[in-house]
């Protein structure tokens, strides 16, 4: 089997930063225990599984404040796709040693959106409904902020005079390129006054670049990730909509369905930004052995 690798693809810095201080926090003896993450340090089940080894508690739920309701004590960590200011004061309030790991990158859109409000804007911010990372940067401006995920939500905000006077568009870090331009032009076209800061983290970007570029001419592309994770979902919609390539989710090379392969010679590969490399390395290795008429089904090892 012909396999495309695309790159780049995998782990971002904002992920391996994210984990290298999990990691540490577990080795520190010095730390208060038990360790807690409130909510998935990254989106990716096998990441998450390798801190647990280590004795880090992976604690998730609706929003951050709720999860803070059932620890007493010890150290919390806040995940890579960052929290709202309401969230760290309570965990000071409870007496948790705290340990940020968010990703620099929505660091600086929580920056942007406080500094924009600041200066009287009134912000309309792009990004996942039920996403960790929209809950954070909501929760830096709360009252001065409307998140929108489609045209139609758009169309749907009551904005006042007030607010019409001075909008800004932001974005969540982990969205399609494609997608996001899309709903800024519509903003756009119904508030021309709008200023636009497109916060799309550069590895999004590339990674989502890589799949339109690199998978055309492909029978298939795979895109290995968490189901959770948002930047590892729209690498299947940019190979569909931008290669013009079908493409398949799988979360690891147990989930690979043997049967997708039939009648294909070119398949490609990518990886979402919280995928870890062995995982991805696994089932490239298994593709390249793959031949046309095996039956046996892949495992991970």
């Amino acid at each position: 089997m012909e396999v495309i690798k695309i790159s780049p693809r995998g782990y971002c810095y904002g992920v391996v930063d994210a984990l290298n201080i999990a990691r540490k926090a577990a080795k520190d003896a010095s730390l208060p225990r038990p360790i807690h993450i409130i909510g998935q340090i990254i989106h990716n089940r096998h990441a998450i599984e390798e801190l647990s080894s280590m004795g880090v508690v992976t604690v998730d739920g609706p929003d951050r404040l709720s999860i803070l309701e059932n620890i007493q004590e010890g150290t919390a960590i806040f995940t890579a796709h960052g929290v709202s200011p309401d969230v760290k004061r309570r965990a000071q309030e409870r007496g948790l040693y705290c340990i940020d790991a968010t990703c620099p990158d929505v660091t600086v859109t929580h920056d942007l959106v406080k500094d924009l409000v600041a200066k009287g804007y009134y912000v309309i911010y792009i990004g996942k409904k039920g996403h960790p990372e929209p809950e954070g940067v909501i929760g830096e401006v709360p009252g001065h902020i409307s998140l929108v995920e489609t045209e139609a939500d758009v169309d749907a905000l009551a904005l006042s005079e007030e607010q019409l006077q001075k909008l800004a568009v932001s974005t969540q870090t982990t969205l399609s390129l494609w997608d996001t331009h899309r709903v800024i032009q519509h903003i756009k076209t119904k508030y021309p006054q709008t200023e636009v800061y497109v916060d799309i983290c550069r590895a999004t970007q590339t990674r989502q670049e890589a799949v339109a570029d690199q998978a055309r001419g492909a029978d298939l592309t795979v895109v290995v990730g968490d189901p959770r994770s948002n930047n590892t979902n729209r690498l299947v919609q940019v190979s569909e909509e931008k290669a013009g390539v079908p493409a398949v989710r799988i979360e690891d090379l147990s989930q690979l369905d043997l049967s997708l392969l039939k009648g294909k010679h070119k398949i490609a590969v990518t990886a979402g930004a919280s995928t870890p490399s062995q995982i991805t390395r696994a089932v490239i290795r298994f593709l390249e052995e793959y031949q046309p008429d095996q039956i046996e089904e892949p495992s991970n090892v």
